[in-house]
């Protein structure tokens, strides 16, 4: 049977990786650690030696809901250490942790997931494997670099940058050390996704045409009055790369809470709206199924709606973005509800989030792939994707210059935006056409120092 290699790097040499995973006991923890019998290998469990262990930066509402239970439901995994510039959230993820690995213990006691207030301090801890970046979206490639550089795995949120630069610098970088590299998305995990994009890469629906993807809209928020900084927010270290800005509890997140959606998704200064976040997860899988998630569209055109000048939450609020790519499949990216649509001369197929799918034919519905048809890779979780990943030294699914070219999709449709035109794109050098404007648009912002890549 055919497999898809085409998102994979050739394995390189585990000698490095065994070293480190092969050092991890008990005495590595910072904390004091009351060691369960699982620890040994017994019972059947993994044993110390062949577990991931991970360390999370960031532990807000993704982390907590998603990311941490994402790893501690797999088996070879030890989550060791968790980092917030929020302290209130910072040790309710170590409880989290904590209370999960003293359930099978007879005491019911652990102790064994250490804290810090600095990212640099937890990557630079010789015991950590691998990290999971969770942090606000202005943060991502400043904290994924500095992991890379000092030897660690990194799954990072999507979406992955704030800049195209930053992302050709980041996906280069994890090639240049050799690191595995996982752009967090479940969505190829999403049994829906995976058959619609299955289908597609089989040509069932004919010769692809057009893909159409559909995002929630963002919301809008007047001017807020500055407020004083809870005491359990480092909010200079919250800014870190990002402009001197008031501290106001709508820029940021509700103190004592980490269940709603927080602020810092709506402003620019941090993040760049449902084009970016939720394309993120949609366009991966349009990308994915028309096997173009490596490469970039030819022209893009796009117009959106922005809020009143001055409001805080200042993000684009409605948006119609279209790319041409070099084989003349064409994605529009719009705001509307969340969905894929794939388009082809012989019928269609649409995924609506999270898991209905539609046809033109039942019988593409009732389709498997043979002997003779191309498998896509699938995987229960994209936790399981990574740490096998990690395993096997190969990169994941959705790697880094996959997170690097969706992200790309939102910053081109940014630009076209502002500039008020189609931009011509060369995928390969990565620059607008004859346009100094619109290339001038697609430059990073100035990031504050220390925090310069």
């Amino acid at each position: 049977m055919k497999t898809s290699d085409s998102t994979l790097n050739p394995p390189f040499s585990r000698r490095s990786f065994l070293r480190q995973t092969s050092a991890v006991t008990a005495a590595a923890f910072a904390a004091p650690l009351i060691v369960p019998s699982s620890v040994f290998g017994a019972d059947g469990t993994v044993a110390p030696s062949n577990r991931i262990t991970i360390g999370f930066i960031g532990t807000g509402r993704q982390c907590v809901y998603a990311n941490i239970p994402g790893f501690l439901r797999e088996p070879d995994a030890q989550c060791i250490a968790v980092c917030d510039v929020d302290s209130w959230r910072m040790a309710k993820a170590k409880k989290q942790i904590e209370d999960f690995y003293a359930k099978p213990q007879a005491s019911g006691n652990f102790k064994g997931c250490a804290a810090f207030r600095d990212w640099r301090e937890l990557i630079a801890r010789k015991d950590i494997d691998a990290v999971m970046i969770s942090t606000p979206d202005h943060w991502h490639v400043v904290q994924a670099v500095a992991a890379l550089r000092a030897g660690k795995d990194v799954a990072c949120e999507k979406p992955l940058t704030r800049s195209i630069a930053e992302g050709r610098a980041l996906a280069d970088l994890v090639l240049k050390e050799r690191r595995v590299f996982r752009t967090d998305s479940e969505f190829r995990s999403n049994r829906a996704c995976h058959r619609a994009a299955q289908l597609v890469r089989n040509g069932k629906i004919g010769k692809l045409q057009r893909l159409i993807t559909g995002t929630p809209k963002d919301s809008t928020l007047g001017p807020q009055p500055e407020m004083p900084v809870p005491a359990e927010l480092d909010y200079d270290m919250w800014l870190g790369p990002a402009p001197l800005k008031p501290y106001t509890e709508k820029r940021v997140h509700p103190p004592h809470e980490d269940k709603g959606r927080p602020g810092w998704l709506c402003i620019r200064d941090y993040a760049d709206g449902m084009l970016a976040n939720w394309g993120a997860h949609l366009n991966d899988i349009a990308l994915w199924a028309a096997d173009l998630e490596h490469t970039g569209p030819v022209e893009i055109e796009a117009t959106g709606k922005y809020p009143p000048k001055g409001n805080l939450w200042d993000i684009v609020q409605e948006f119609e973005a279209h790319f041409t790519f070099a084989n003349s499949v064409r994605l529009t990216c719009k705001t509307e509800k969340p969905y894929m649509r794939f388009e082809g001369t012989e019928g269609w197929i649409q995924v609506v989030y999270p898991n209905d799918i539609d046809a033109s034919a039942e019988s593409l519905l009732a389709w498997k792939p043979g002997p003779n048809d191309l498998t896509l890779p699938f995987k229960h979780s994209e936790k399981r994707d990574f740490l096998d990943a990690v395993k096997s030294r190969q990169q994941p699914l959705y790697t880094a210059e996959g997170g690097h070219r969706n992200a790309s999709l939102s910053h081109l449709a940014l630009a076209s935006i502002e500039v008020g035109r189609k931009l011509k794109w060369d995928p390969a050098k990565e620059i607008v056409f004859n346009d100094d404007a619109a290339n001038q648009a697609l430059q990073p912002k100035p990031l504050r120092a220390p925090w310069r890549i």
